[in-house]
């Protein structure tokens, strides 16, 4: 008979924490990447200028189904906060204002792909549970994130 576990030591010393956390607190930076990346409308607009490196707002819009202006904006200026897009303005008339992945945006990409084959991978038990309207309406933007090969 296995012995439970009813009580467990709380990390005391910084490197009992390290120990705990990971080294050089791991969990608040992958906490912090996954706080980046939340929010339902993100990952869409991640993955749609992997695909296509650089968009206007008007196209992100079209190809991103259901989603609100006011939700692409809110969304767009995160990204942009967090350090994951830039906005470039073109300073003409009438406004032509494009978004891209930055650096940092680039280098999360793979962590992504991960994440989808984790997913892959592991799915839920009744088979894989997408609850995207994405994935509701059939249509997913092209690119990377749809790649099967």
């Amino acid at each position: 008979m296995s012995k439970a576990i009813t009580h467990l030591k709380v990390p005391a010393t910084p490197w009992e924490r390290d120990d705990c956390l990971g080294f050089d607190g791991s969990v608040a930076h992958v906490s912090r990447v996954l706080r980046m990346i939340s929010g339902r409308w993100k990952l869409p607009i991640l993955f749609r200028l992997f695909a296509q490196p650089s968009m206007r707002t008007s196209e992100l819009l079209r190809d991103i189904p259901s989603i609100s202006q006011k939700m692409l904006t809110q969304h767009l200026r995160e990204l942009g906060n967090d350090g994951l897009i830039v906005r470039r303005d073109f300073g003409e008339q009438p406004p032509h204002v494009e978004y891209e992945l930055t650096a940092a945006g680039r280098d999360l990409m793979p962590v992504l792909m991960l994440a989808r084959e984790f997913s892959r991978l592991h799915p839920v038990e009744d088979g894989l549970n997408f609850t995207h309207p994405i994935h509701q309406t059939g249509t997913a933007p092209p690119g990377p994130a749809n790649d099967d090969s």
